[in-house]
């Protein structure tokens, strides 16, 4: 069962790249734009679904959660692959498109922290539950 998380995975990112290679294509960029982020958006939305109808038992959960452990140093490696010194030495523009990123990503972490209204603390841990941790 575990088999089937992977497989999940596996899906999803090759339905990623392909739609991060049209729209490359698209945009008239040699490049994939985004494909392994659709591909987490499409194994999120896909998980949730069938976990929601009870059709994606435990064991099949453990896969993606060993792949998300995983999930940096995937993006590493695919993002090694891209032409980030080509992207550079072309102009300033990605290195601006990466600081507006950053300082909107800054920017919103408050604002989307506000979002909700406050929960309930997590209750107090007992003295057993200190010793294991």
């Amino acid at each position: 069962m575990v088999l089937y998380g992977v497989a999940a995975l596996a899906a999803s990112l090759l339905a990623g790249k392909l739609v991060g290679d049209l729209l490359g294509v698209a945009l008239g960029v040699e490049s994939n734009v985004g494909g392994v982020g659709f591909a987490m958006i499409m194994l999120i939305i896909v998980t949730d679904r069938l976990r929601k109808k009870g059709h994606f038992p435990e064991a099949s959960e453990q896969g993606v959660l060993f792949w998300s452990a995983m999930y940096i140093p995937i993006v590493v490696a695919m993002a090694s692959t891209q032409n980030v010194a080509g992207a550079v030495s072309s102009g300033p523009m990605a290195i601006i498109a990466g600081l507006a990123a950053l300082v909107a990503g800054a920017v919103l972490v408050p604002v989307l922290s506000r979002i909700g209204a406050p929960a309930e603390p997590l209750p107090p841990v007992d003295e057993e539950e200190k010793q294991v941790v």
